[in-house]
């Protein structure tokens, strides 16, 4: 049972500390998809081991092939469960110009954490540390590990490798994954799904060199040309049908059931549009708009590169061109496959062009019912004072089917970021009253599972 006087004098006493940790944290510009930074990486690994270790946790930084993974935590016992708690430490880059502050300073604004991994992922990884210290000094009977990965921005592709080394990583009873989105604030939303992703270059090449429009024009092929109709063939840029044979096949339909519960999250169309800064949308209909974003697969297109681009116009025919591209995918699409039919369907539309596969993550699909579910439920009630929606996320965590292939145990999600904290987005932060609701709903699910058997 949870003394709940204690608990909040706890959270209020660790204010200051935690303020402290994030501000040093936030600071390391532990960006993984830069090599520039790999000493930042190295420093990161090292901060977040001397956390643990602070708190009195054994912790070790284990070796990948890649960057590290720091795993650690307290063992109550054999005969207890363990529980083993997910985020990521490295970020994105941070070069948008909209950013309103050096986004590697730590700004704390009465309570509002600002910049660059404040909310994705290093709030919720200190916010759920913090509930751990708490739990372990209450002497709980449960074993509680970290897992802080560095790879997350890139796809995790040694994450694999690092669970491995099974000393120092064992497998658990559960895993708990903090890392990602409410709906809004005030309305809890806990993901049972994640959506896969696969992204791919299409290079076309056609001359050496790029050549004069008056003297070449009508004769020579233009690769930019070329490869947006290869997109057109793609997808209706109207509706956002993918049009490639196939596609669709293995697609599983969210049920009913699902589209309630969708229903249930508080989503509001007005505001997604608001937190994105969209002006318009394909669809008005929420439970469409829901579908389209956690449950039906995608095809964007991100960049499309190759001739001039300064101002003004330069009359040249591009020699080559390049079109990056990316595909969301639901249960049960298999990735792999899925690439097979985007070469297929290429090379039928244009044998010149070249699919390069850049990153592939399978889809995750797990429960939304069970004790552990259960479990979250009154957790997030006790932390956040409302029942939480059970949602799908439109985004891609790769260790996530990682685990669930190497331990085959259940992974929940306990979130704790708010669309208005600009995940990979100009200005991200984090704020308080989401990390004291994270300790108060992490130490209530730490009591909870001490309450369950062990598997």
């Amino acid at each position: 049972m949870v003394n709940e006087r204690r608990l909040r004098s706890f959270v209020k006493e660790s204010r200051q500390r935690f303020e402290d940790l994030l501000g040093q944290m936030v600071e390391v510009p532990s960006i993984s998809m830069d090599s520039s930074h790999a000493g930042d990486m190295r420093r990161m690994a090292d901060l977040a081991r001397q956390y643990l270790a602070g708190m009195n946790a054994k912790v070790q930084v284990i070796e990948t092939g890649g960057y590290p993974i720091v795993s650690g935590g307290w063992f109550a016992g054999a005969e207890y469960p363990t529980v083993t708690i997910y985020n990521h430490l490295d970020v994105q880059p941070a070069q948008e110009p909209e950013w309103k502050q050096a986004p590697f300073a730590f700004k704390n604004e009465n309570g509002m954490y600002r910049g660059r991994g404040a909310t994705d992922d290093k709030g919720p990884a200190l916010t759920a540390m913090f509930a751990a210290r708490y739990a372990i000094e209450q002497g709980w009977p449960l074993n509680i590990r970290f897992l802080w990965e560095l790879e997350e921005e890139i796809g995790s592709p040694h994450f694999a490798a690092g669970l491995k080394n099974r000393d120092a990583i064992p497998r658990p009873d559960s895993v708990v994954v903090s890392d990602t989105i409410w709906i809004a604030k005030g309305r809890p939303a806990v993901p049972y799904g994640l959506r896969g992703l696969l992204g791919a270059r299409l290079i076309l090449r056609t001359g050496e060199k790029d050549a004069h429009s008056g003297v070449t024009g009508g004769a020579a092929r233009n690769p930019l040309a070329e490869l947006m109709e290869v997109a057109n063939t793609c997808i209706d840029a109207k509706t956002g049908k993918v049009k490639i044979p196939g596609f669709y096949d293995e697609v599983v339909e969210p049920t009913i059931n699902e589209i309630k519960n969708f229903l249930r999250s508080g989503f509001e169309v007005r505001r997604f549009k608001k937190v994105h800064g969209f002006r318009s949308l394909r669809v008005q209909d929420p439970a469409e708009v829901m579908r389209r974003i956690w449950a039906s697969p995608t095809f964007e297109v991100h960049g499309l590169s190759g001739g001039y681009h300064g101002r003004g116009v330069k009359t040249v025919v591009p020699g080559h061109a390049e079109l990056k591209i990316s595909m969301r995918l639901v249960p049960s699409q298999v990735p792999e496959s899925v690439f097979a039919l985007l070469k297929k369907h290429v090379a039928k539309v244009n044998p010149d062009v070249k699919v390069q596969r850049e990153g592939m993550l399978h889809p995750f699909k797990g429960d939304f019912a069970g004790p552990y579910v259960d479990c979250v439920k009154r957790a997030v009630r006790a932390g956040f004072d409302n029942d939480p929606a059970f949602v799908r996320e439109g985004g891609s965590i790769g260790a996530v089917v990682t685990m669930q292939k190497t331990w085959k145990v259940p992974i929940l999600f306990i979130g704790l970021s708010l669309p208005e904290h600009g995940y990979h987005a100009p200005n991200e932060y984090y704020d308080w009253g989401q990390a004291s609701g994270g300790m108060k709903t992490f130490a209530h699910y730490f009591s909870g599972l001490a309450k369950m058997e062990k598997v």
